[in-house]
Protein backbone atom coordinates (compact mmCIF):
# COMPACT_ATOMS: atom_id res chain seq x y z
CA UNK A 1 0.00 0.00 0.00
CA UNK A 2 1.35 3.24 -1.03
CA UNK A 3 1.01 6.30 1.59
CA UNK A 4 0.93 10.12 0.07
CA UNK A 5 2.43 11.43 3.57
CA UNK A 6 3.64 9.02 6.47
CA UNK A 7 2.05 9.65 9.84
CA UNK A 8 4.93 11.00 12.18
CA UNK A 9 6.32 8.59 15.45
CA UNK A 10 4.49 9.11 18.55
CA UNK A 11 6.02 11.55 20.86
CA UNK A 12 6.33 9.00 23.40
CA UNK A 13 7.83 6.54 21.11
CA UNK A 14 10.72 4.55 22.71
CA UNK A 15 13.87 5.20 20.89
CA UNK A 16 15.93 1.87 22.54
CA UNK A 17 18.75 0.14 21.83
CA UNK A 18 19.62 -3.64 23.24
CA UNK A 19 21.81 -6.12 24.85
CA UNK A 20 22.05 -9.29 26.66
CA UNK A 21 23.55 -10.05 30.25
CA UNK A 22 25.86 -12.92 28.86
CA UNK A 23 26.90 -10.82 25.51
CA UNK A 24 27.75 -7.64 27.34
CA UNK A 25 28.60 -8.30 30.86
CA UNK A 26 31.39 -10.18 31.46
CA UNK A 27 32.25 -10.71 34.94
CA UNK A 28 30.98 -14.07 34.62
CA UNK A 29 32.61 -15.58 37.81
CA UNK A 30 32.42 -12.42 40.19
CA UNK A 31 30.34 -11.06 43.40
CA UNK A 32 28.47 -14.33 43.99
CA UNK A 33 27.37 -14.83 40.58
CA UNK A 34 27.07 -18.65 39.31
CA UNK A 35 27.48 -20.56 35.88
CA UNK A 36 25.07 -20.69 32.98
CA UNK A 37 25.28 -22.49 30.38
CA UNK A 38 26.29 -19.63 28.58
CA UNK A 39 29.59 -19.31 30.25
CA UNK A 40 30.48 -23.15 29.75
CA UNK A 41 29.69 -22.94 26.45
CA UNK A 42 32.33 -24.06 23.91
CA UNK A 43 31.88 -21.32 20.68
CA UNK A 44 33.55 -22.33 17.38
CA UNK A 45 36.75 -22.59 16.63
CA UNK A 46 38.89 -19.01 16.79
CA UNK A 47 35.94 -17.66 18.10
CA UNK A 48 35.70 -16.22 22.09
CA UNK A 49 33.62 -17.20 24.94
CA UNK A 50 31.48 -14.70 27.27
CA UNK A 51 33.98 -14.29 29.72
CA UNK A 52 34.72 -10.87 29.66
CA UNK A 53 32.94 -9.80 26.34
CA UNK A 54 32.82 -5.58 26.28
CA UNK A 55 32.94 -5.87 30.23
CA UNK A 56 29.71 -3.87 30.89
CA UNK A 57 29.68 -5.19 34.32
CA UNK A 58 32.41 -3.24 35.48
CA UNK A 59 32.36 -0.21 32.74
CA UNK A 60 28.46 0.42 33.57
CA UNK A 61 28.10 4.01 34.33
CA UNK A 62 30.42 4.63 31.37
CA UNK A 63 28.42 2.68 28.94
CA UNK A 64 25.20 4.19 30.29
CA UNK A 65 26.25 7.84 30.46
CA UNK A 66 26.65 6.95 26.15
CA UNK A 67 23.21 5.85 26.09
CA UNK A 68 22.12 9.10 27.58
CA UNK A 69 24.48 10.92 25.01
CA UNK A 70 22.88 8.58 21.89
CA UNK A 71 19.58 10.14 23.45
CA UNK A 72 18.07 6.41 24.39
CA UNK A 73 14.26 6.75 25.99
CA UNK A 74 15.03 3.57 26.89
CA UNK A 75 17.28 0.74 27.19
CA UNK A 76 16.74 -3.09 26.76
CA UNK A 77 18.79 -5.41 28.53
CA UNK A 78 18.42 -9.07 30.44
CA UNK A 79 19.00 -10.38 34.18
CA UNK A 80 21.28 -12.94 34.03
CA UNK A 81 19.12 -15.54 36.26
CA UNK A 82 22.19 -17.18 38.36
CA UNK A 83 24.05 -13.56 38.86
CA UNK A 84 20.66 -13.10 40.70
CA UNK A 85 20.20 -16.66 42.14
CA UNK A 86 23.52 -18.26 41.59
CA UNK A 87 22.23 -21.86 41.78
CA UNK A 88 18.95 -21.05 39.99
CA UNK A 89 16.73 -21.90 42.82
CA UNK A 90 17.58 -21.47 46.70
CA UNK A 91 19.83 -18.62 48.07
CA UNK A 92 19.57 -15.09 46.06
CA UNK A 93 23.11 -12.77 45.48
CA UNK A 94 22.79 -9.66 47.70
CA UNK A 95 25.50 -8.69 45.13
CA UNK A 96 24.02 -9.60 41.95
CA UNK A 97 20.76 -7.62 42.95
CA UNK A 98 22.60 -4.72 43.64
CA UNK A 99 24.43 -4.55 40.14
CA UNK A 100 20.76 -4.56 38.53
CA UNK A 101 19.66 -2.16 40.93
CA UNK A 102 22.59 0.20 40.38
CA UNK A 103 22.12 -0.02 36.45
CA UNK A 104 18.45 0.31 36.48
CA UNK A 105 19.14 3.91 39.08
CA UNK A 106 21.64 4.71 36.83
CA UNK A 107 19.56 4.49 33.17
CA UNK A 108 16.40 6.63 35.31
CA UNK A 109 18.73 9.16 36.56
CA UNK A 110 19.00 9.75 32.89
CA UNK A 111 15.12 9.60 32.12
CA UNK A 112 15.88 6.00 30.15
CA UNK A 113 13.14 3.47 30.49
CA UNK A 114 14.38 0.48 31.49
CA UNK A 115 12.97 -2.35 30.09
CA UNK A 116 14.28 -5.88 31.09
CA UNK A 117 14.36 -9.04 29.73
CA UNK A 118 13.64 -11.85 32.28
CA UNK A 119 15.75 -14.43 30.17
CA UNK A 120 18.04 -14.67 27.33
CA UNK A 121 19.42 -18.10 26.80
CA UNK A 122 21.49 -18.26 30.16
CA UNK A 123 19.81 -20.87 32.15
CA UNK A 124 22.22 -21.57 35.50
CA UNK A 125 24.30 -24.32 35.01
CA UNK A 126 22.50 -25.92 37.87
CA UNK A 127 19.34 -26.31 36.42
CA UNK A 128 20.85 -27.07 33.03
CA UNK A 129 22.57 -30.28 35.22
CA UNK A 130 19.15 -31.43 36.44
CA UNK A 131 17.49 -31.42 33.02
CA UNK A 132 16.91 -27.83 32.58
CA UNK A 133 13.45 -27.19 30.74
CA UNK A 134 13.00 -30.88 30.56
CA UNK A 135 12.17 -31.00 34.07
CA UNK A 136 8.62 -29.80 34.97
CA UNK A 137 9.89 -28.06 38.03
CA UNK A 138 11.67 -25.66 36.12
CA UNK A 139 8.50 -23.94 35.89
CA UNK A 140 8.11 -23.06 39.86
CA UNK A 141 11.70 -22.41 39.74
CA UNK A 142 11.37 -19.78 37.29
CA UNK A 143 8.13 -18.37 38.67
CA UNK A 144 10.27 -17.87 41.57
CA UNK A 145 12.93 -16.48 40.03
CA UNK A 146 10.29 -13.81 38.54
CA UNK A 147 9.14 -13.29 41.75
CA UNK A 148 12.62 -12.05 43.13
CA UNK A 149 12.41 -9.72 40.34
CA UNK A 150 9.61 -8.25 40.74
CA UNK A 151 9.84 -7.83 44.52
CA UNK A 152 13.15 -6.06 43.85
CA UNK A 153 12.98 -4.26 40.93
CA UNK A 154 9.18 -3.76 39.78
CA UNK A 155 9.03 -0.58 41.65
CA UNK A 156 11.23 0.85 38.51
CA UNK A 157 10.66 -1.24 36.45
CA UNK A 158 7.40 -1.07 33.72
CA UNK A 159 8.53 -3.16 31.09
CA UNK A 160 8.91 -6.81 31.44
CA UNK A 161 9.81 -9.24 28.28
CA UNK A 162 9.74 -12.74 29.75
CA UNK A 163 11.78 -15.18 27.32
CA UNK A 164 13.53 -13.97 24.60
CA UNK A 165 12.99 -15.86 21.42
CA UNK A 166 12.08 -18.98 22.46
CA UNK A 167 11.16 -20.05 19.52
CA UNK A 168 15.03 -19.96 18.23
CA UNK A 169 15.95 -22.37 21.35
CA UNK A 170 13.78 -24.79 20.34
CA UNK A 171 14.82 -24.59 16.98
CA UNK A 172 18.17 -23.96 17.04
CA UNK A 173 18.92 -24.61 20.74
CA UNK A 174 22.59 -26.43 19.31
CA UNK A 175 23.43 -23.41 17.72
CA UNK A 176 22.47 -21.35 20.99
CA UNK A 177 23.98 -23.50 23.33
CA UNK A 178 21.07 -23.87 25.27
CA UNK A 179 19.85 -27.42 23.75
CA UNK A 180 19.90 -30.66 26.34
CA UNK A 181 16.97 -32.53 24.37
CA UNK A 182 17.11 -36.02 23.55
CA UNK A 183 14.53 -35.87 20.43
CA UNK A 184 11.87 -34.14 18.80
CA UNK A 185 9.52 -34.89 21.54
CA UNK A 186 11.54 -33.69 24.45
CA UNK A 187 12.36 -30.45 22.39
CA UNK A 188 8.42 -29.72 22.51
CA UNK A 189 7.94 -31.00 26.01
CA UNK A 190 10.59 -27.78 26.88
CA UNK A 191 8.77 -25.35 24.39
CA UNK A 192 5.69 -26.54 26.69
CA UNK A 193 7.56 -26.24 29.44
CA UNK A 194 8.72 -22.90 28.79
CA UNK A 195 5.39 -21.78 27.87
CA UNK A 196 3.93 -22.25 30.82
CA UNK A 197 6.70 -20.92 33.13
CA UNK A 198 6.14 -17.85 30.73
CA UNK A 199 2.48 -17.78 31.75
CA UNK A 200 2.88 -17.81 35.40
CA UNK A 201 5.22 -14.75 35.27
CA UNK A 202 2.74 -13.45 33.29
CA UNK A 203 0.00 -14.11 35.90
CA UNK A 204 2.68 -12.90 38.73
CA UNK A 205 2.98 -10.21 37.06
CA UNK A 206 -0.24 -8.73 36.93
CA UNK A 207 -1.11 -10.03 40.57
CA UNK A 208 2.28 -8.40 41.96
CA UNK A 209 2.78 -4.84 39.78
CA UNK A 210 -0.97 -4.16 38.64
CA UNK A 211 0.78 -0.64 36.50
CA UNK A 212 3.65 -2.92 34.64
CA UNK A 213 3.41 -4.76 31.40
CA UNK A 214 4.80 -7.66 30.33
CA UNK A 215 4.65 -9.62 27.12
CA UNK A 216 6.61 -12.71 25.40
CA UNK A 217 9.70 -11.88 23.03
CA UNK A 218 9.68 -14.38 19.89
CA UNK A 219 11.41 -13.91 16.96
CA UNK A 220 9.39 -13.25 14.10
CA UNK A 221 9.58 -12.82 10.52
CA UNK A 222 7.81 -13.57 7.33
CA UNK A 223 8.14 -16.08 5.45
CA UNK A 224 7.35 -16.40 1.39
CA UNK A 225 6.77 -18.75 -0.88
CA UNK A 226 9.44 -19.46 -3.39
CA UNK A 227 6.56 -19.51 -6.35
CA UNK A 228 3.36 -18.97 -6.73
CA UNK A 229 3.09 -22.49 -6.91
CA UNK A 230 0.41 -23.95 -4.35
CA UNK A 231 2.61 -26.17 -2.97
CA UNK A 232 5.22 -23.68 -2.24
CA UNK A 233 2.56 -21.14 -0.62
CA UNK A 234 1.53 -23.94 1.56
CA UNK A 235 4.81 -24.46 2.60
CA UNK A 236 5.17 -20.81 3.53
CA UNK A 237 1.71 -21.37 5.78
CA UNK A 238 3.53 -24.91 6.85
CA UNK A 239 6.59 -22.77 8.14
CA UNK A 240 4.94 -19.66 9.55
CA UNK A 241 3.25 -21.39 11.89
CA UNK A 242 6.06 -24.10 13.29
CA UNK A 243 7.98 -20.95 13.48
CA UNK A 244 6.20 -17.94 14.63
CA UNK A 245 2.36 -18.91 15.58
CA UNK A 246 3.40 -22.03 17.64
CA UNK A 247 4.54 -19.84 20.14
CA UNK A 248 2.49 -16.88 20.15
CA UNK A 249 -0.81 -18.07 19.60
CA UNK A 250 -0.12 -20.48 22.67
CA UNK A 251 0.90 -16.82 24.52
CA UNK A 252 -1.37 -14.55 23.30
CA UNK A 253 -4.58 -17.12 22.65
CA UNK A 254 -3.55 -19.79 25.18
CA UNK A 255 -3.87 -22.45 22.49
CA UNK A 256 -1.38 -24.96 20.46
CA UNK A 257 -1.72 -23.72 16.45
CA UNK A 258 -3.87 -26.31 14.89
CA UNK A 259 -1.42 -26.50 11.87
CA UNK A 260 1.59 -26.89 14.32
CA UNK A 261 0.09 -29.19 16.25
CA UNK A 262 -1.02 -31.37 13.56
CA UNK A 263 2.99 -31.38 13.09
CA UNK A 264 4.03 -33.11 16.04
CA UNK A 265 1.34 -35.29 15.82
CA UNK A 266 2.45 -36.76 12.35
CA UNK A 267 6.04 -36.39 14.30
CA UNK A 268 5.11 -38.26 17.40
CA UNK A 269 6.24 -35.02 19.37
CA UNK A 270 3.05 -34.01 20.98
CA UNK A 271 4.03 -33.07 24.38
CA UNK A 272 2.64 -34.41 27.51
CA UNK A 273 0.15 -31.43 29.14
CA UNK A 274 -0.97 -32.20 32.29
CA UNK A 275 -4.66 -31.19 33.93
CA UNK A 276 -4.89 -27.40 34.27
CA UNK A 277 -1.84 -26.58 31.89
CA UNK A 278 -4.26 -24.84 29.21
CA UNK A 279 -6.05 -23.06 31.82
CA UNK A 280 -2.76 -21.29 32.78
CA UNK A 281 -1.69 -20.45 29.27
CA UNK A 282 -5.48 -19.18 29.13
CA UNK A 283 -5.54 -16.67 31.91
CA UNK A 284 -2.16 -15.22 30.85
CA UNK A 285 -2.64 -12.06 29.29
CA UNK A 286 0.14 -10.22 27.76
CA UNK A 287 0.11 -6.97 27.34
CA UNK A 288 2.00 -6.38 24.34
CA UNK A 289 4.06 -8.49 21.63
CA UNK A 290 7.42 -8.10 21.96
CA UNK A 291 9.41 -9.60 18.98
CA UNK A 292 13.16 -9.51 17.32
CA UNK A 293 13.22 -9.32 13.22
CA UNK A 294 16.80 -9.63 11.37
CA UNK A 295 15.81 -11.14 7.92
CA UNK A 296 12.73 -12.94 6.26
CA UNK A 297 12.72 -16.54 4.96
CA UNK A 298 11.91 -18.23 1.47
CA UNK A 299 10.77 -21.93 1.64
CA UNK A 300 9.54 -24.25 -1.54
CA UNK A 301 8.09 -27.53 -1.27
CA UNK A 302 9.69 -30.81 0.40
CA UNK A 303 8.41 -34.10 -1.10
CA UNK A 304 8.14 -36.09 1.49
CA UNK A 305 10.34 -38.77 0.36
CA UNK A 306 13.45 -36.73 0.62
CA UNK A 307 16.00 -37.00 3.52
CA UNK A 308 16.07 -34.45 6.22
CA UNK A 309 18.50 -31.79 5.36
CA UNK A 310 20.25 -29.63 8.53
CA UNK A 311 23.09 -26.24 8.70
CA UNK A 312 26.92 -27.40 7.87
CA UNK A 313 27.25 -25.15 10.76
CA UNK A 314 24.86 -26.35 13.25
CA UNK A 315 23.67 -30.10 12.84
CA UNK A 316 20.98 -29.27 15.12
CA UNK A 317 19.18 -26.67 12.70
CA UNK A 318 16.76 -27.85 10.27
CA UNK A 319 16.90 -27.17 7.21
CA UNK A 320 14.52 -29.03 4.91
CA UNK A 321 12.00 -31.18 6.43
CA UNK A 322 10.40 -33.97 4.39
CA UNK A 323 7.00 -32.89 3.38
CA UNK A 324 7.04 -29.51 5.24
CA UNK A 325 9.08 -27.04 3.63
CA UNK A 326 12.92 -26.29 2.42
CA UNK A 327 14.46 -23.39 2.92
CA UNK A 328 15.52 -21.55 -0.18
CA UNK A 329 17.59 -18.45 -1.07
CA UNK A 330 15.99 -15.49 -2.37
CA UNK A 331 17.49 -13.81 -5.19
CA UNK A 332 15.81 -10.84 -4.89
CA UNK A 333 17.64 -9.57 -1.39
CA UNK A 334 21.04 -8.24 -1.49
CA UNK A 335 22.79 -9.68 1.83
CA UNK A 336 25.16 -8.67 4.83
CA UNK A 337 28.44 -9.45 5.09
CA UNK A 338 27.27 -12.37 7.55
CA UNK A 339 25.23 -14.00 4.62
CA UNK A 340 21.79 -12.56 6.22
CA UNK A 341 19.67 -11.62 3.44
CA UNK A 342 18.08 -8.00 3.78
CA UNK A 343 14.55 -7.34 3.79
CA UNK A 344 13.14 -4.09 5.16
CA UNK A 345 9.78 -4.66 3.38
CA UNK A 346 9.45 -8.01 5.10
CA UNK A 347 10.03 -5.97 8.35
CA UNK A 348 6.74 -4.14 7.47
CA UNK A 349 4.95 -7.31 6.63
CA UNK A 350 5.42 -8.60 9.73
CA UNK A 351 4.67 -5.60 11.79
CA UNK A 352 1.21 -5.76 9.39
CA UNK A 353 0.39 -9.82 10.05
CA UNK A 354 1.33 -9.52 13.61
CA UNK A 355 -0.92 -6.78 14.91
CA UNK A 356 -3.62 -8.01 12.34
CA UNK A 357 -3.30 -11.70 14.18
CA UNK A 358 -3.31 -10.68 17.76
CA UNK A 359 -4.69 -6.77 18.19
CA UNK A 360 -1.35 -5.83 20.78
CA UNK A 361 0.66 -3.10 21.09
CA UNK A 362 4.28 -4.18 19.48
CA UNK A 363 7.75 -3.28 20.18
CA UNK A 364 10.64 -4.23 18.33
CA UNK A 365 13.24 -5.86 20.46
CA UNK A 366 16.38 -6.64 18.33
CA UNK A 367 16.57 -5.42 14.77
CA UNK A 368 20.28 -4.89 13.13
CA UNK A 369 23.58 -5.63 10.61
CA UNK A 370 26.84 -6.82 11.67
CA UNK A 371 29.42 -6.23 10.29
CA UNK A 372 33.32 -6.27 9.94
CA UNK A 373 34.84 -3.03 11.45
CA UNK A 374 37.94 -1.61 13.26
CA UNK A 375 38.92 1.98 13.96
CA UNK A 376 39.85 3.77 10.72
CA UNK A 377 43.41 5.97 10.70
CA UNK A 378 41.22 9.03 12.24
CA UNK A 379 40.14 6.77 15.41
CA UNK A 380 37.02 6.48 14.07
CA UNK A 381 34.42 3.93 12.72
CA UNK A 382 32.58 5.16 9.72
CA UNK A 383 29.66 2.69 9.20
CA UNK A 384 27.62 4.17 6.76
CA UNK A 385 26.21 0.59 5.79
CA UNK A 386 24.29 0.62 9.17
CA UNK A 387 23.21 3.31 8.85
CA UNK A 388 21.23 2.50 5.63
CA UNK A 389 20.18 -0.57 7.27
CA UNK A 390 18.39 1.05 9.65
CA UNK A 391 16.77 3.85 7.57
CA UNK A 392 15.49 1.18 5.23
CA UNK A 393 14.03 -0.83 8.49
CA UNK A 394 12.88 1.92 10.70
CA UNK A 395 11.09 4.19 7.10
CA UNK A 396 9.28 0.68 6.35
CA UNK A 397 8.00 0.71 10.20
CA UNK A 398 7.00 3.97 9.72
CA UNK A 399 4.86 2.72 6.65
CA UNK A 400 3.50 -0.03 8.48
CA UNK A 401 2.21 2.51 11.69
CA UNK A 402 0.71 4.83 8.60
CA UNK A 403 -0.86 1.20 7.95
CA UNK A 404 -2.53 1.27 11.55
CA UNK A 405 -0.29 -1.25 13.44
CA UNK A 406 0.83 0.05 16.93
CA UNK A 407 4.42 0.02 17.48
CA UNK A 408 5.50 2.39 20.68
CA UNK A 409 8.76 1.26 20.49
CA UNK A 410 12.09 0.35 18.21
CA UNK A 411 15.08 -1.48 20.26
CA UNK A 412 17.64 -2.11 17.47
CA UNK A 413 20.82 -4.72 18.36
CA UNK A 414 22.81 -3.59 19.87
CA UNK A 415 23.82 -0.62 21.99
CA UNK A 416 27.23 -1.42 22.22
CA UNK A 417 29.62 -3.93 20.63
CA UNK A 418 29.31 -7.28 21.97
CA UNK A 419 29.94 -10.89 21.79
CA UNK A 420 28.14 -12.04 18.63
CA UNK A 421 26.35 -15.61 20.14
CA UNK A 422 28.44 -17.96 17.69
CA UNK A 423 30.55 -15.20 15.44
CA UNK A 424 32.17 -14.13 18.43
CA UNK A 425 33.21 -10.27 18.74
CA UNK A 426 34.08 -10.24 15.01
CA UNK A 427 30.70 -9.80 14.09
CA UNK A 428 29.77 -6.30 15.55
CA UNK A 429 26.26 -4.89 15.93
CA UNK A 430 26.59 -1.68 18.42
CA UNK A 431 26.44 1.83 18.07
CA UNK A 432 29.83 2.03 20.33
CA UNK A 433 32.59 0.50 19.19
CA UNK A 434 34.80 -1.44 21.62
CA UNK A 435 38.36 -1.59 21.12
CA UNK A 436 39.08 -5.05 21.68
CA UNK A 437 39.96 -7.82 19.45
CA UNK A 438 38.72 -11.52 19.70
CA UNK A 439 41.28 -12.70 21.88
CA UNK A 440 43.18 -9.36 22.70
CA UNK A 441 41.37 -7.09 24.53
CA UNK A 442 43.51 -3.98 24.01
CA UNK A 443 42.18 -1.20 26.13
CA UNK A 444 38.29 -1.60 26.04
CA UNK A 445 37.87 1.94 24.77
CA UNK A 446 34.20 2.74 24.02
CA UNK A 447 34.71 4.78 20.34
CA UNK A 448 31.33 6.44 19.28
CA UNK A 449 30.19 5.14 15.13
CA UNK A 450 28.75 7.53 13.04
CA UNK A 451 25.66 5.54 13.42
CA UNK A 452 25.72 6.89 17.01
CA UNK A 453 25.37 9.97 15.95
CA UNK A 454 22.78 9.51 13.19
CA UNK A 455 20.76 7.67 15.74
CA UNK A 456 21.37 10.38 18.26
CA UNK A 457 19.71 13.18 15.49
CA UNK A 458 17.03 10.55 14.83
CA UNK A 459 15.62 10.28 18.38
CA UNK A 460 16.55 14.39 18.93
CA UNK A 461 14.17 15.34 15.73
CA UNK A 462 11.63 11.71 16.43
CA UNK A 463 12.18 11.20 12.45
CA UNK A 464 14.71 9.70 10.27
CA UNK A 465 17.24 12.42 9.60
CA UNK A 466 17.59 13.91 5.93
CA UNK A 467 21.04 12.28 4.07
CA UNK A 468 22.10 12.01 0.58
CA UNK A 469 21.72 8.39 0.83
CA UNK A 470 18.46 7.51 -1.21
CA UNK A 471 15.70 5.37 0.75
Amino acid sequence: MYHKQLKPFPKDFLWSASTSAYQVEGAWNEDGKGPSTQDVFTPPEGTTDFKVTCDHYHHMEEDVRLFAEMGLKAYRFSIAWSRVIPEGRGKVNEKGIAFYNRLIDELLKYNIEPIVTMFHFDLPLTLAKEGGWSKRSIIEDYKNYARVLFENFGDRVKYWLTINEQNMMILHGGLIGTATATGLKDIYQQNHHMLLAQAEAMILCHEMLPDAKIGPAPNISNVYPASNKAEDCLAAENWTSIRNWLYLDAAVKGIYNPTAWAYLKENNATPDIEPGDMDILKAAKPDFIAFNYYNSTTVAAADPEAELKTDKFDKKKVVSEPGVYQAVENPNFAKTPFGWEIDPVGFRITLRQLYDRYHLPLIVTENGIGLYEELDADGKVHDDLRIQFYEAHIWEMQKAITDGVEVFGYSPWSAIDLVSTHEGFRKRYGFIYVNRDEFDLLDMRRVPKDSFYWYQQLIRGNQIPERTVNR
